[in-house]
């Protein structure tokens, strides 16, 4: 495994302390389902939907009730999921009225939702899994650095769209869908055409990132959240810059009503009544202790100036990469990413495609891996599942085999650690300018280096000379290159 510290590829939070761990452990041991047993857990719960939908500026709900419509879940995948259903089952009684049809008619009509090709692996799993078509808007990387303009997102939809749904932070390089500009507009097509789309956020990094910025003067988001009318739903993953644990999500409704009431199930069995309102029933009640937790210590703020601090790291790591240059004088790499501000704290870039380099991002990934950094790169295609699957590009303005990569600047990493990351950066593209096509030819040389060192062990009928490799110091202090970690480099 890859030390957790050292994965700037994932979004989810590696950072514990001692009493959280604690924390973790009580909640392992109460079924959230079980309300009538675990009260206070409840509670607990509920106090934690209530403070995220006030933070996302949910409007008061309509029956007076003190707690608003939400729930937890297992990530911001569960959240999708149950926002995706909330949403068809309140367009499928719309379009039943609208068109005076009988309960099988109407679940005979397979509706769409129109999302970003950037969407997340949860959309898909909905997709799948609950009979409704994708309507993609592709968005450019070049100019718009993959913002999905409004005009881009609103001209698939039809009288048969349940929702558009707006990425407030895309995890291919952290921009945010205009939510603010696709309302206005929304607004203007659903009182021309009669409908009544909605927007769900998917925020299931930027919920816990946009609040916190443009809070101390500098230059924040518009407005992204339930303050905009066609905002019926916003979910985002506690376990990601929630800072909470491993499998935290949550989904909040903007009321219960023609919403949230469609996917609530009443429970009476087990001595008492509630509403069960997830895919799944029996949960710990780990995370919403944790996120409980998180919020208590942190604060608000704790997490705005966590936010500072990781934005300010991502910005160091921007200017290094831009400022980088290759030995011809040009710049070693392109910037893709939506800047130092109004975004999420990542920094997305590519190779310069005018220096013509034998090597790729993907293999910059592999090499910068060899020390241990998990930096990750892929390429602009996705598998269309609307066309069986075909591999097709990601973006309008550049082919599928383009490649690029991200640093996610999570709350551990710190302004030394980027430091380490900048040297690695330099060593490894020192090492793969010397190399004639790339990593395979990194790991050829390597192999022949190992090769030479059996030769003469077998000739000295002893231990082999201690060679260096072409990526620095020997394996005892370099421990990425050693035996075990290369093979395993090697089957993969």
């Amino acid at each position: 495994d890859f030390p957790p510290r050292l994965n700037t590829s994932s979004y989810v939070n590696v950072v514990s302390e001692p009493e959280e761990k604690q924390v973790l452990l009580l909640g392992s041991e109460v079924n959230l389902a079980d309300a009538s047993v675990y009260p206070a857990s409840v509670e607990m719960h509920d106090t934690v939907v209530n403070i995220l939908a006030k933070m996302w500026h949910a409007p008061a709900p309509k029956d007076g009730s003190k707690n608003y419509c939400g729930s937890g879940t297992v990530g911001s995948t569960e959240a999708c999921l149950l926002a995706g259903l909330a949403h068809k089952f309140r367009w499928r009684k719309w379009y039943k009225k609208l068109h005076n049809l009988s309960d099988e008619e109407v679940n005979g009509v397979r509706p769409n939702i129109v999302i970003s090709t950037c969407y997340q692996a949860a959309w898909e799993k909905f997709f799948r899994y609950f009979d409704v078509d994708a309507n993609f808007a592709y968005p450019d990387l070049l100019t718009n650095k993959m913002s999905v303009g409004a005009d881009d997102l609103l001209s698939p939809v039809n009288e048969k769209t349940i929702a558009v749904v707006c990425i407030l932070g895309n995890h291919y390089n952290g921009t945010y869908d205009p939510v603010w500009e696709v309302d206005t507009k929304l607004k203007t097509l659903n009182a021309e055409k009669g409908w009544q789309v909605g927007i769900h956020v998917d925020a299931a990094s930027g919920g816990f990132i946009a609040p916190f910025q443009g809070l101390d003067g500098e230059k924040g988001p518009p407005t992204f959240d339930f303050r905009l009318d066609s905002v019926l739903s916003m979910s985002a993953s506690g376990h990601k810059f929630g800072e909470s644990a491993i499998g935290t999500g949550w989904i909040v409704f903007r009321q219960r009503e023609d919403l949230a009431e469609h996917i609530a199930v009443s429970v009476t069995y087990l001595g008492g009544h509630s509403d069960s309102m997830t895919l799944n029933f029996s949960r710990p009640a780990s995370g919403p202790y944790v996120q409980f937790y998180k919020l208590l210590r942190l604060g608000k703020s704790g997490y705005a100036q966590k936010v500072r601090n990781q934005m300010r790291v991502a910005a160091y790591l921007r200017a290094f990469i831009r400022d980088l240059k290759h030995p011809s004088g040009k710049p070693r790499f392109e910037v893709l990413d939506g800047g130092d501000t109004c975004c999420l704290p990542v920094v997305a870039a590519r190779l310069n495609p005018e220096l013509k380099l034998k090597y790729d991002d993907i293999d910059l990934q592999h090499a910068l891996s060899e020390t241990h950094w998990y930096v990750s790169g892929y390429s602009l295609g996705f598998e269309n599942f609307n066309h069986g699957g075909a591999m097709e590009k990601l973006v309008s303005d550049l082919p599928a085999h383009t490649t690029m990569f991200r640093i996610v600047c999570k709350s551990n990493l710190t302004f030394a650690l980027a430091e380490s990351l900048k040297d690695h950066f330099v060593e490894v593209l020192h090492v793969l300018d010397s190399l004639p096509a790339g990593y395979n030819a990194m790991k050829s040389q390597q192999i022949a280096v190992r090769s030479e060192m059996v030769a003469a062990k077998e000739e000295a009928g002893g231990s082999p000379p201690r060679k260096k490799s072409k990526l620095g110091d020997d394996k005892e202090q370099r421990p990425g290159l050693g035996r075990k970690h290369y093979s395993l480099h090697q089957v993969c």
